[in-house]
């Protein structure tokens, strides 16, 4: 989804001790979380994955930004708004004294420089640009510098999520334009490889509350507080109050529980296998669980259905593909996943089934008692789906297509997370009940990016999408077929050797037509029915096979005070109020 736009993770500790890095938090008062994966980036416009985002948040602020329990938007660097009686302007006005991370002045000239210069420039590839793109013809906005204060974003016809959209973060001009205008010895900017993981990162300049420090790969990323932060509490004192922000590298989910167990971990996403036993030492521990109800995350199985060709080779083997591309095949599939025992067995009970690619927290979902389909299980119903479809049984319950070739695939998911690893092992299991031999990969999560977005040689992937929050055009980029999260049928990424007989669905342009129309109605309650037709159409042809969603739950030492959690925020979405006290 819009992940970078919501700009919504340790040496591990297995080698330092907690305690002592505590001794070293006394001093130094200092936030503790963890991530399993390396971040690829430290720029925001390129980054495409969640551990980027996480450690980009906390560098960024927006123009506004989001109330992580109601969802309201709110003044963040623009102290107020104003839209056109059309609809088709809005107007920010900048804080006055707002300055970077360096002590460089924030300008109206850092935002047009932003977008005219990079987002909407066709060199520099981003998914960002792809929730800018409005009406049919995916026309951009205009950014326009009215005086020192303000700046206009002006659409060519009413665009409901311009105003969330428009209010996010930006990039400061005096540091990144000759990495624009300079180009690479392959004839792209420089930009494209800037603020990577091997920057100085007193290079790395922000708007947010911190700025990063150091980053040891591998190990950790520190982040400080930024002395040149906006906020003020009442009393006049800078915020955040946190001085210290710790990122810290583990190899897995169970190294991060031992650590926050251990007590140099701070805040834990509490999956189902840990609940229990996490549960039970909330009051030794002296931290407390969290509870948002469903999480504003999806998980979901996905066939690779791109019928393109690299050089007179097709990226999908041309036989796996015609199954994927059959839908009954994909209804099958649907159809013999278990997800009850999922929700039970893995998830113990802190989930319910996800039918839909739009939350159910969102005013927009559809749901079930109103008309959308489902796929219960009923692996009687599956096989009837094959069989109807022209693939048959041999003796030994394997399935075959109707040329007589054995139903075999490769799955992958990022290794890691045992949550994936343990859904997708079911899931094996799941289809062989209906004769389908899968063979599980789990696999380093950067290589996974590099095969959905590069390479493209994959046959079915176990993934979720985060960060799209309670708008559903924040899923335009996933919907659109040439959206850069389109990872059911992808277009190749700029720079990339480009495909030849690629082939888009009726139902998958009109998927992709609705999310426009859904984004050019002003009207909420004809958004809502064109987002309904759109749940609809995906679930009817499932391009992807939606599974679990689960509970929003998280462990937060007490040492954090002022955390009001949501699952929409999470318990760190307003960072710069939180305060920590040695308990």
């Amino acid at each position: 989804m819009t992940l970078l736009l919501t700009l919504v993770l340790i040496l591990p500790l297995v080698a330092c001790n907690p305690s002592q890095f505590r001794t070293q938090a006394a001093q130094v008062p200092r936030l503790v979380r963890t991530t399993i994966s390396e971040p690829k980036t430290f720029n925001y416009v390129t980054s495409d994955d969640a551990n980027s985002s996480e450690i980009i948040a906390l560098l960024y602020d927006g123009l506004l930004s989001t109330n992580g329990v109601t969802g309201e938007l709110e003044p963040n660097l623009a102290e107020s708004w104003e839209i056109s009686p059309d609809q088709k302007r809005i107007v920010y006005k900048l804080r006055p004294g707002l300055k970077w991370s360096d002590g460089t002045p924030i300008t109206v000239d850092d935002i047009v420089f932003t977008y005219t210069d990079i987002i909407f420039n066709e060199k520099i590839p981003t998914s960002t640009a792809d929730i800018f793109r409005i009406g049919d013809e995916g026309v951009f906005p205009t950014v326009r510098k009215l005086d020192e204060q303000r700046v206009e974003f002006a659409a060519p016809e009413p665009f409901a999520p311009l105003l969330r959209f428009a209010g996010g973060a930006f990039l400061p001009k005096h540091a990144l334009e000759k990495t624009v205008t300079t180009l690479d010895s392959e004839g792209n900017p420089q930009f494209l490889s800037t603020w990577g993981t091997d920057s100085d990162p007193k290079q790395i300049i922000g708007s947010g509350p911190y700025r990063i420090k150091s980053y040891q790969p591998s190990e950790r990323v520190i982040l400080e507080r930024n002395p040149y932060y906006w906020r003020k509490d009442t009393q006049g004192n800078q915020q955040p109050y946190i001085e210290q922000f710790i990122i810290q590298i583990v190899a897995s989910t169970d190294v991060s529980l031992m650590q926050f167990r251990a007590g140099g971990v701070d805040v834990e996403g509490v999956t189902p296998d840990s609940f229990s036993l996490i549960k039970r030492e909330e009051e030794r521990g002296n931290f407390r669980i969290y509870e948002g109800g469903p999480a504003l995350s999806s998980q979901f199985l996905s066939f690779n259905l791109n019928m393109g060709k690299r050089n007179g080779k097709p990226v999908v083997d041309p036989i796996k593909s015609r199954w994927f591309n059959t839908l009954e095949f994909r209804r099958a599939v649907a159809h013999a996943i278990d997800r009850p025992t999922m929700i039970n067995n893995i998830y113990k009970g802190l989930g319910v089934p996800q039918h839909s690619p739009i939350y159910i927290q969102s005013p927009y979902y559809f749901p079930p008692e109103k008309g959308l389909p489902t796929y219960e299980y009923d692996p009687a119903k599956a096989k009837e789906l094959l069989l109807q479809a022209g693939f048959k049984y041999d003796a030994a319950n394997r399935l075959l297509d109707a040329d007589g070739n054995l139903v075999r695939f490769a799955l992958i998911t990022n290794a890691g997370n045992k949550i994936r690893e343990a859904m997708a092992t079911q899931i094996k299991q799941d289809l062989a009940q209906i004769g389908i031999q899968v063979d599980f990969q789990p696999i380093a999560f950067n290589t996974l990016v590099s095969k959905m977005s590069d390479t493209l040689d994959w046959d079915a992937i176990l993934l979720g999408f985060s960060g799209a929050g309670v708008e559903p055009d924040g899923g335009r980029n996933v919907w659109s077929p040439n959206g850069r999260l389109h990872v059911f049928n992808q277009t190749p990424a700029p720079g990339q050797p480009p495909l030849e007989g690629q082939q888009f669905a009726d139902w998958e342009v009109e998927l992709g037509r609705l999310y426009v129309q859904g984004g050019q109605q002003l009207d909420d309650e004809k958004r809502k029915a064109i987002y309904a037709e759109a749940q609809v159409l995906a679930q009817t042809y499932v391009p992807l096979v939606f599974l679990v969603n689960p509970l929003s739950l998280s462990a937060v030492s007490n040492r954090i005070q002022g955390v009001n959690y949501a699952a929409l925020g999470g318990a760190l979405w307003n960072i710069h109020e939180l305060q920590l006290t040695e308990n």
